[in-house]
């Protein structure tokens, strides 16, 4: 029966659309799957005012909600609002303490508003913001992951992220972390699964890792 399964929800990464997870697959038996996309935010919408909005997207009681980068912040943004029975916050942070100080300085300095978001077309410069590497092969690959390219919406993430706030996580998060993150090293984050060679990206390039290790750790 459809009920008895447990239902996970995945948020892909900021300008990403939910194709990033094409290559996760858990067990039909367990459980059922459903993504969530972005949506363009409002003019001055706050991050916690677009987690309301986000969670009417959410149809099932108590579900698991696993988030991507800026994602895993926006999912747990969302378990403030809703109850979950478990948040799984995948290369990103769980406070504003695990932020890298580049993003502390641009937070201070407003030096994040100065980037050429308008150049959002540019998949190699999106692929830079949305997952911290240098992309020249496989351009193609990435079009198809980073369709989210509005540059409010890119400007409007920046920020988010650098103004993130909360200083505690919520009690039922599990944070996984690639140990190449490039976006938020490893190195400023305390208590995590960490990934060996995930980078920002790993939730593509290591699905077989993912593959292997969600099903346990949602059910622990």
């Amino acid at each position: 029966m459809s009920d008895k399964k447990i239902h996970v929800y995945f948020m892909p990464g900021m300008a990403a659309n939910p194709s990033i997870f094409d290559g996760i697959k858990l067990p039909e038996a367990t459980f059922e799957t459903h993504t969530l996309e972005w949506f363009l935010p409002e003019k001055g919408m706050s991050l916690e005012h677009y987690a309301q909005q986000m969670c009417s997207g959410i149809k099932h009681k108590n579900p698991v909600l696993v988030g991507v980068s800026f994602g895993g912040l926006l999912v747990q943004e969302m378990a403030k609002i809703i109850q979950t029975k478990k948040i799984i916050a995948i290369s990103c942070v769980k406070s504003k303490n695990e932020l890298p100080k580049r993003m502390l300085f641009a937070k201070y300095t407003k030096a994040h508003k100065l980037l050429p978001t308008g150049l959002v077309n540019n998949v190699e410069l999106l692929a830079k913001y949305a997952f911290g590497e240098t992309v020249t092969k496989r351009l193609d690959l990435y079009e198809k992951y980073l369709s989210v390219r509005d540059k409010h919406y890119i400007d409007w993430s920046i920020d988010q992220i650098v103004n993130w706030a909360q200083t505690k996580p919520p009690r039922n998060l599990v944070h996984i972390q690639g140990e190449k993150d490039a976006v938020f090293p490893i190195v400023n984050i305390k208590e995590c699964i960490g990934v060996k060679n995930g980078t920002h990206a790993m939730i593509i390039h290591r699905a077989k890792w993912f593959n292997e290790h969600l099903p346990t750790i949602i059910l622990e």
